[in-house]
């Protein structure tokens, strides 16, 4: 096997370095020609998509290994490093230097996530999460010395004064102290559909926290005023502000989320916002220097449902940690409907939970409405979501209302990774759509259609996007390909 790999890896590279042609696809997942070989010396460094290693023999990671220390650990796991390894806790302490008496100083702060709450017998049932902790006043030569370490082929000082200051602000975010068996209260108030104070405010008592800082906590909501409809029997949804006692941060939405309805659910990267997450120098100045900016029109699309579909319930699921999840709701919240929230708590910190955390926040959520219908939206370079997604289909037999699937490869030249359709192979096309830009999804009544007839799939089921061709997989193992990949994504790393 190492033998047959390393061949068709030496083959591959010593190949001229022709680039790959700037034809467009015919349509989103339109069977490509074999493509001529790509520049290997690359100034955009590539990176192996998330979890595109996960289900490799294990030839492939003592390849890797025996390259040596060179090969970046996001290789290996398939994810990228910029959303790995983000220090924690006493590794923090200690790295900044502080002293429990410096610690001690530093006020406490709650990272509340916009939480849902579903309607049982004994009332609306919140799902409260969030982490506590405490940032560090570090100066601005040490944020900028750790801010270098997470940019690659870039020095903060090049940046412009605007991007200088968003790459210090995300990295004070990241180096923050988690703080363990802390307990926590909330004060819970009704809203109005206007936003206004309506009834009476009750404490919620959260925790204690984990040795991470999460906490994570079911309460009961009291409907002491009448003021809260029951959930099974109304299709509004209604809200309650939160707000966390002893500390001006932690304010955030609760959602009262009606026992039926419909529920969409998206992702972030890629998807709602420009993240190019498979190249990692453009990936990682999107999301820790520049301004987050929509991907196209995607806001006009989000609007025209929460507009045409007034009670819908819409549900933002990221996979980053919870350390930069501040940054993105103020963008989600700016540009999109308001919803509710989930991300990576960090007790999901090594690697094989977190390639198992979309589908753990899936399955909370399904289990959570077993009667409401949903809509899943994310991009193919998410293979746990081309995994995960058709599984929901299975797992929950008629709770998945539509599947839509950006398919970055076809519009994004920078996404040289391959994706795997082969979940899709069976299902009923009137419930999936691969797409490339948001008005492909203009004109759909989502409750009744998840198929635009205009938009070709040409799907052809199994992996996508192969080096040699989608037609290739007899001659060249699945564990090659990604090695190849992965070592061009090292060669492109070095070059910049």
């Amino acid at each position: 096997m190492i033998s047959l790999c390393l061949l068709a890896v030496v083959s591959y590279a010593a190949a001229s370095p022709t680039p790959i042609p700037g034809a467009t696809p015919t349509s989103p997942l339109a069977r490509r020609a074999p493509p001529s070989l790509p520049t290997v010396f690359s100034t955009n460094p590539r990176v192996a998509r998330r979890n595109v290693l996960t289900d490799l023999d294990g030839d492939i990671n003592s390849i890797l290994s025996g390259l040596g220390s060179a090969i970046p650990s996001y290789v290996a796991s398939g994810i990228p490093n910029f959303f790995q390894d983000f220090p924690t806790g006493t590794a923090v302490a200690s790295s900044l230097g502080l002293s429990d008496a410096d610690l001690a100083a530093v006020p406490t702060q709650v990272l509340n996530l916009p939480p849902y709450a579903k309607w049982t017998d004994q009332g609306w049932s919140l799902l409260l999460h969030g982490n506590v902790f405490k940032q560090p006043n570090i100066s601005q030569s040490k944020l900028d010395d750790l801010a270098n370490g997470f940019l690659i082929g870039t020095n903060i000082s090049s940046l412009p004064a605007d991007q200088q200051t968003q790459a210090r602000n995300l990295t004070a975010e990241i180096y923050v102290v988690q703080q363990p068996n802390v307990d926590v209260t909330m004060i819970a108030q009704p809203l109005s559909s206007a936003g206004k104070a309506n009834g009476s405010s009750q404490a919620l008592a959260v925790g204690p926290t984990s040795p991470e800082g999460d906490f994570t906590s079911s309460v009961i909501i009291f409907n002491t005023d009448d003021v809260l409809q029951p959930g099974n029997t109304t299709s509004t949804i209604q809200r309650l502000d939160l707000h966390v006692n002893g500390t001006d941060t932690g304010n955030a939405t609760a959602y009262l989320v009606p026992t039926e309805g419909l529920t969409i659910i998206s992702d972030i990267d890629d998807i709602l916002r420009v993240t190019q997450i498979y190249e990692p120098a453009k990936g990682l100045l999107n999301s820790f220097a520049r301004p987050y900016m929509q991907w196209m029109n995607m806001p006009d699309v989000y609007l025209n449902w929460s507009k045409s579909l007034p009670d819908t319930h819409f549900h933002y699921l990221t996979t980053t940690p919870e350390q930069v999840t501040r940054n993105y709701m103020q963008f989600i919240y700016a540009t999109y409907p308001l919803g509710s929230f989930d991300t990576r708590p960090l007790n999901f910190s090594d690697v094989s939970a977190t390639l198992s955390i979309r589908k753990f926040l899936l399955d909370r959520i399904f289990q959570t409405y077993p009667q409401r219908k949903f809509v899943l939206i994310a991009d193919t370079s998410n293979s746990d979501v081309m995994k995960d997604y058709p599984q929901l289909v299975t797992d929950y037999p008629g709770q998945v209302q539509c599947i839509f699937l950006r398919n970055t490869s076809a519009t994004d030249s920078g996404d040289k990774f391959p994706y795997d359709t082969s979940g899709f192979k069976g299902m009923n096309q009137s419930m999936y759509m691969f797409f490339t830009v948001p008005d492909d999804l203009k004109g759909l009544d989502i409750t009744k259609q998840c198929y635009n007839s205009s938009v070709q799939q040409n799907v052809t089921f199994g992996e996508q996007g192969l080096p040699f061709g989608n037609d290739a997989s007899f001659l060249v193992p699945r564990t090659c390909t990604i090695l190849l990949v992965a070592l061009i994504s090292v060669i492109g790393t070095f070059i910049v």
